[in-house]
This record gives structure tokens, C-alpha cells and sequence, in this order.
């Protein structure tokens, strides 16, 4: 009896640390995703242009695909990849950082380049050109992947630098709950996004009240504004992430050029305010100077990326530039 009393101790001694771990766990996974909020938005904001021209029929197979796509990014690649540099080397990690930070930027000034000086794509136009519907969607799907994977990265490695467990095996865990989590909040908001103008035009037909067609008539109306609305804001949210990341990446490397001017003048900012809007002050003068950099940035890589870097990728791969 008395061993059978020991074992039941021993066990919920293990049950009591195992509980323990679970809510560090889950505390740590909620501070280091709380720190990655500004790439969520960018990442939600992005993605519903990748279903656009699609049958409604195809929009949440298509949502589901990139979901488990970043999945299989976060958990399967960059959550190993991210450890082991963590342990191993360290200091290669703000340099990766920065380098997606750069990413970022160079999407984001692209959209506005092409906003301001509408030209042709020979991508785009080639792939309109395509007969099958199929390879059209996979490329969909693989361009949404990729962006996907240098948001991911951004998020795990933000998350991982806000992680303070004490072992390799409570980091992973909070990694990968941060991870799935994240994955399910984006895409599932994207899905409700996307499927609001079926949603809409269901009420507006079927709807038993006059009150719930009107509704749906403009929910119908509404989604395609919202959806300008959300490109605007995943542009937006590009520079401003990617600015911040490169910025407190060259802070990081000891070279305060922008860190120290950005974050005085966001604190003049905040004391010519009233003290309740100090803190919203600081924080939309910070990333309006992030964003700003980011697109400055960003513009200065647009020939970089289209006229050395590209040529180079297309001779190594074998594929023409123009594809």
C-alpha cells in the first residue's frame, strides 16, 4: 500500500509540473504572439487577394491548401531551422530577420510602383493566358506559399526572441502553438472574408425579413470595397513591418543611423499630445517613420530584385526571365 501511495504522489508531482509547463506555455505563447500582431495583419491582409477571379466553388480549397501550407512552413521547417540556429549560431538570426524585413519592403514599394505607374506584368498576362484553370491555381497557391513562408518566418522568429522558457523543448512547444495558432486566426479570418459576399447574396435572396435582405444586398455591395480596403492595409502593413524589422535590425547590429532619431522623434510626438493619446501618438508616429524607410527601401531593391537579382535566378534555374 504504502508503494502504491508513493507512485500515486510521484504521479501527481508529474501531473502538477505538466499542468505548470501548459500554462507557461500558453502564457509565453500569448506574449510572443501579441509581439508578432503587425505581421498577422499583413499576413491577413494579404491573402484574400490569392482567391480573387476563382469560382466561389474553389475559394476556401484554395484557403485551406495555403493554411496547411503554412502549417508545413512554421512546424515542419522554420520551427526546427529556428532552434537550431538559436542554440548553434545565434548571430546569424537579425541578419535573417532584416533579410525578410527587406522582402517585405520590396513587395510592399512594388504594389505601390505599379499603383502609381500602371504597367504590364508578363506574368500576369501569361497566366491569364492559360487555358487550364488548374495551373493557374497551383501557381496561386505556390506564389501564396512562398509569401506565406517569409511571413511565417517573421512571426516564429519574433515569437521565439519573446520566448523565455528555460529548455529547448518548452521553446518548441510555444513555437508550435504560437505557430498553429496564428495559422488558424489568419486563415480563418481570411475564409470568413472571402465567403461574406456568398453569405451576402444567400440573405439578399433568401432572406424571410426585409431587414435580412437588406443586409445581404450590402454585405454584397460591401465586400468588394473592403477588399480594396484590405489590400491598402496589407501594403501599408508590408512597409511598416518590414521598415521596423530592418531598422531594429541595424539597432540590434549597433548601428543606430534611424533607431535612435525615429524612436526621439516619436517621443516629441507623444508630449505635444494629450497624455490619454500618448501612447497611440508614439506608436502611429513610429510606424509612420518605419513605413516610410520601408518604402524608401523598398523602392531602391525594385531594380535590384527585377533587373540582377531575377536574370541571376532564371540562368540558374533555367527559365526565361520574362517567366
Amino acid at each position: 500500500m504504502s508503494g502504491l501511495l508513493a507512485l500515486l504522489d510521484d504521479v501527481a508531482a508529474i501531473a502538477k509540473v505538466a499542468a505548470t509547463s501548459v500554462d507557461d506555455i500558453a502564457a509565453a505563447a500569448a506574449k510572443a504572439g501579441s509581439k508578432t500582431a503587425g505581421v498577422i495583419i499583413d499576413d491577413a491582409a494579404v491573402t484574400p487577394k490569392y482567391v480573387q477571379g476563382f469560382a466561389p466553388a474553389r475559394e476556401l480549397p484554395i484557403i485551406w491548401r495555403i493554411a496547411r501550407g503554412s502549417v508545413f512552413n512554421k512546424l515542419v521547417v522554420l520551427l526546427p531551422a529556428l532552434l537550431a540556429l538559436d542554440r548553434f549560431a545565434p548571430f546569424v538570426i537579425t541578419p535573417l530577420l532584416m533579410l525578410g524585413g527587406a522582402y517585405l519592403c520590396f513587395e510592399g514599394a512594388e504594389k505601390v510602383f505599379h499603383a502609381l505607374f500602371p504597367h504590364g506584368d508578363a506574368q500576369v498576362a501569361a497566366d491569364h493566358d492559360v487555358a487550364d484553370p488548374a495551373h493557374l491555381e497551383e501557381a496561386k497557391i505556390k506564389g501564396a506559399i512562398k509569401t506565406d513562408f517569409i511571413l511565417s518566418a517573421e512571426i516564429m522568429t519574433i515569437s521565439l526572441a519573446a520566448i523565455e522558457q528555460p529548455n529547448i523543448w518548452l521553446q518548441a512547444a510555444t513555437l508550435a502553438v504560437v505557430g498553429l495558432l496564428v495559422t488558424a486566426a489568419v486563415y480563418g479570418a481570411v475564409g470568413l472574408i472571402v465567403k461574406m459576399d456568398d453569405v451576402g447574396l444567400h440573405l439578399a435572396t433568401r432572406a424571410r425579413t426585409g431587414l435580412g435582405r437588406g443586409f445581404g444586398r450590402g454585405l454584397v455591395a460591401g465586400m468588394p470595397v473592403l477588399l480594396r480596403v484590405l489590400s491598402v492595409v496589407g501594403t501599408a502593413a508590408m512597409l511598416w513591418v518590414g521598415g521596423n524589422i530592418v531598422i531594429h535590425g541595424m539597432h540590434e547590429l549597433g548601428i543606430d543611423l534611424l533607431y535612435a532619431p525615429i524612436k526621439s522623434l516619436a517621443a516629441s510626438a507623444a508630449r505635444a499630445v494629450q497624455p490619454g493619446f500618448a501612447g497611440l501618438t508614439e506608436w502611429a508616429t513610429t510606424a509612420a517613420l518605419d513605413g516610410v524607410f520601408g518604402l524608401a527601401l523598398g523602392m531602391l531593391l525594385i531594380p535590384l530584385a527585377t533587373r540582377v537579382i531575377t536574370p541571376i535566378l532564371a540562368a540558374l534555374t533555367g527559365q526565361s526571365s520574362a517567366h
